[in-house]
Formats: C-alpha cells, structure tokens, sequence
C-alpha cells in the first residue's frame, strides 16, 4: 500500500519533484511547493519558468511516482504527449516508485482558483517496456474558471500512441466547489477503468491500461502571467492498493 499525507514533505522513496523532466531541462521542470498543515502545497511563483519554452505560456508543478526515458536525443521516454513530438533533453535514469498495472487510488485535494490554473492527477503509461504502452487514465483535469458553488472536470482515458486504445473523455459536473477538500478515486484492471469523486461513480470506462502506470499530480498556468503570485493547489493525502 501507498499512503502519503505529506507531513514529511516530498520524500525521494515516493516522488519525483519535476514534469516529465526528460522531454525539458532541470530549472523548467523542477517543481515548486511548500509545506502546509493541510498537506503539500503545489505552487506557481511568479519567477518560475515555462516547462519549455517553445510551449509558453506553460508553467507547471508536478509530482510523479517515477521517471524513464530513452537517451538525449531520442524520442524514447514515458507521455509523448506533444503531436508535434518530443525530443529527450535531460538524461533521466529510470525510477519505477510506484507504477502498478492495476489497483485503486484515492487522491485528496484541494483545486486551484487562481486565474489561469489547472489542477490535474493523470496515471500514464511508462513506455519501459515498449513504446506502445503509453495510454493515459486521466482522473480529473479542474480548470480555476469552472470552479464555483458547482465545477465541471474532465475524466476519462485517453489513447495517445497506445493502438489498444481509444481516447473517451467527458465533461463531469461535481455539486460543490473543488476549492474544497475532496478526494477522487480510480479503480481500474481488467478491462474497466471506473473514477469517482466522493465515493460517487462519475465515470465507468470499458477499458483499461494493462502495463505499468506513473501517477502524475499537477498545478499548471497555462495563461500568460498575470494577478498575484504564488497561485496554489493543495494535495492533501494519496492513497494507493496495486493489488
């Protein structure tokens, strides 16, 4: 079981600190954040760089439970995510954390209203083992502007290079603000991804990624800058079963 309250700070056993650090450089995607009471605060500073800077405006501070990538130079490395495609920058040695092919996550947070902002946990595909294993369980992406007395998230999987799949996203409606504490869960394996959101069924999805997952929490800026810094989100408690 993974369990992880954030009381000790980011511990190098469980997370990486950086956005797919193979596809940038080290001081683009490092990660900010800060102790809380009320566990890690992820953050955007007003100094921090975009993630590359072909991509502006994209600033992002993310945790994920591992690393792989292929040599500089390559394509080879875990969320291809560009259609433009990526090239590896940064020699990231592989770091298999925490990256089960099945199981049950719950993630407690807080989402971001800062203008400009989304909240967002993903588990993607390693690619360690081939490159086709790259699809994507993507558990909730919250946007600042849907967040109010109700919010509207996006859930679902998406495909990406996995030729087994088929991307299904939708919009779902959570009746409360996601400003406040709440907790999202995936279960997925054989066959069937389901998410929920405090312990209701939103999303119940007949397929699965059946290869090895990183899971991936992230607070982006994705506006060019602007209103008062650091913009925050608030991630609380994860709790993982791989079995």
């Amino acid at each position: 079981m993974f369990d992880d309250d954030f009381a000790t700070g980011v511990e190098p056993a469980r997370w990486v600190a950086h956005y797919l650090p193979q596809w940038t450089v080290p001081e683009r995607s490092e990660a900010r954040y800060a102790n809380s009471r009320d566990g890690l605060e992820l953050r955007i500073d007003a100094d921090q760089l975009d993630w590359r800077a072909e991509d502006a405006p994209l600033r992002v501070s993310n945790l994920q439970t591992g690393v792989f990538s292929g040599p500089p130079g390559s394509a080879r490395g875990t969320h291809r995510h560009r259609p433009d495609g990526l090239v590896v920058r940064t020699e990231t040695p592989m770091k298999l954390l925490f990256a089960p092919d099945h199981g049950r996550i719950d993630i407690t947070v807080s989402a971001s209203n800062d203008p400009g902002c989304m909240l967002a946990a993903w588990l993607v595909g390693t690619e360690h083992l081939s490159a086709d294993d790259s699809g994507e369980i993507c558990v909730f992406e919250i946007d600042a502007d849907a967040i109010g007395a109700s919010t509207v998230a996006r859930s679902g999987v998406k495909a990406h290079h996995d030729p087994r799949m088929i991307t299904d996203m939708a919009e779902v409606t959570l009746p409360f603000d996601a400003g406040l504490p709440h907790t999202w869960t995936v279960i997925w394996g054989a066959g069937e991804t389901i998410i929920g959101c405090e312990g209701i069924v939103l999303r119940r999805i007949r397929q699965a990624p059946e290869y090895p997952l990183f899971l991936l929490i992230d607070l982006f800026e994705t506006a060019p800058p602007s209103g008062e810094y650091p913009k925050t989100a608030i991630v609380r408690r994860v709790r993982a079963w791989d079995g």
